[in-house]
């Protein structure tokens, strides 16, 4: 070390000494920095590398404008660029079809660290987690066949919400599994993102309003309701397509046929009694909490629906008109990306079921059996939501 200082020190100039030890250092930190990029493996492109592997196919990466790329919900805005149909879940028929079953690899797995793509490559400690799970600050708590399939799907197509697509029924059969488990089930959310899911019969369970309230009292629950005449068709519908054997609608709906006697026992029936759930949902949450949307309006109009919906949750109205289109078929909208110009994805075959034809007079005293009760839900949500008026339209018979 004295010959060093005493003979090259002397002879080499101090600048031209710094130089080089700078340089070295620049060179270093370079490679280090590299072999941390080389490792970068985002969840995105996890997921389309298994795709291309299943597919004979080299695995698909990210340029290096991309993975740098400013916009912290690049990967996200990526993934539904290569995405262009929105697929729509059928829980019934366990279909998942397109985008929806892509968005369902990644946020099915656990929460995914940035990795090394080899085991011999030179490494340095740049992991992070992509994101992270956490319990929702949103539930579409019913009803059930009022609409909350077809308002999830469209939620889902808003880049800030990230929502579970089968239905977890953690609060009514579920709860004693607990909230990490509950915590678990949920997609993984960046920052400024809604954490989502629906669960029709949290609406009609009794313990449900004070189990959520114990988890999140600030959480914004939405409901869905419909004519509760149709609906009840509807549930009736859905039950006789898969148990052909079951009494007629009408034997079901009467205790006494001859008297007129209406059986609120029957489900069908008692979960159309909206006022009467509520009520014990207003036990523990304001209305401001609460946002209901209408069943019937939600096919006619999707996107004014959507707008107050993205309103509630205070989310920038992105899903517009553009993002429908009607299907005359079915008998409700489809969902589309606005770009897309191919045909749109509907529901699955179990939606837009034909009613059976059921006697008018039946009809008739289920309106009469439901308005008191639906002018006192009126009056609870300030709404009216005109069911009245669609006595004979439903007697025409309708679509599920």
């Amino acid at each position: 070390m004295a010959f060093w200082s005493g003979t090259v020190a002397s002879k080499v100039p101090r600048k031209i000494l710094f130089m080089f030890t700078l340089s070295l250092s620049v060179t270093y930190l370079f490679y280090s920095l590299m072999s941390c990029y080389n490792s970068l493996q985002f969840p995105l492109q996890e997921n389309f590398a298994y795709q291309a592997r299943s597919a004979g196919t080299e695995e698909t990466t990210l340029s290096r404008d991309q993975l740098f790329s400013t916009s912290p919900g690049f990967a996200e805005a990526q993934f539904s660029r290569r995405s262009t149909l929105v697929s729509i879940v059928d829980p019934e028929e366990g279909q998942k079809e397109g985008g929806y079953h892509a968005t369902q690899q990644v946020s099915s797995t656990e929460p995914t660290r940035l990795r090394a793509a080899t085991e011999g490559d030179l490494r340095v400690n740049c992991t992070s987690d992509y994101g992270e799970k956490k319990l929702p600050q949103a539930i579409i708590i019913g009803v059930k066949k009022g609409g909350t399939r077809a308002l999830l799907e469209a939620l889902r197509v808003h880049p800030d919400v990230r929502a579970v697509g089968n239905e977890p029924h953690f609060f009514d059969r579920n709860y004693e599994k607990g909230l990490d488990w509950y915590r678990d089930l949920m997609p993984s959310t960046l920052e400024g993102q809604i954490t989502m899911e629906k669960t029709p019969s949290y609406f009609v369970t009794n313990q449900a309003p004070k189990r959520i309230h114990t988890m999140a009292r600030d959480i914004k629950l939405i409901i869905v309701v419909r004519n509760p005449v149709t609906r009840a068709i509807s549930d009736y519908t859905q039950t006789l397509s898969k148990k052909p054997e079951i009494p007629t609608f009408e034997v079901l709906a009467f205790k006494n046929r001859t008297l007129g006697l209406i059986d609120a026992s029957w489900s069908a029936l008692r979960i159309g009694i909206y006022a009467l759930h509520l009520e014990s949902w207003m036990q523990y949450f304001p209305l401001s909490q609460m946002h209901f949307v209408s069943g019937e309006r939600l096919i006619v109009d999707p996107a004014g629906e959507m707008a107050k919906v993205q309103d509630f949750l205070g989310l920038k109205r992105i899903v517009t008109d553009k993002h429908f289109y009607f299907n005359k078929t079915k008998g409700f909208p489809c969902l589309k990306k606005p770009e897309d110009s191919s045909t749109p994805r509907c529901l699955g075959k179990s939606k837009g079921r034909t009613h059976p034809k059921i006697e008018p007079d039946v009809i008739r005293r289920l309106h009469k059996f439901y308005k008191p009760f639906n002018m006192m839900f009126y009056q609870m949500t300030g709404q009216n939501f005109e069911w009245e008026q669609q006595e004979e339209s439903i007697s025409r018979g309708s679509l599920v």
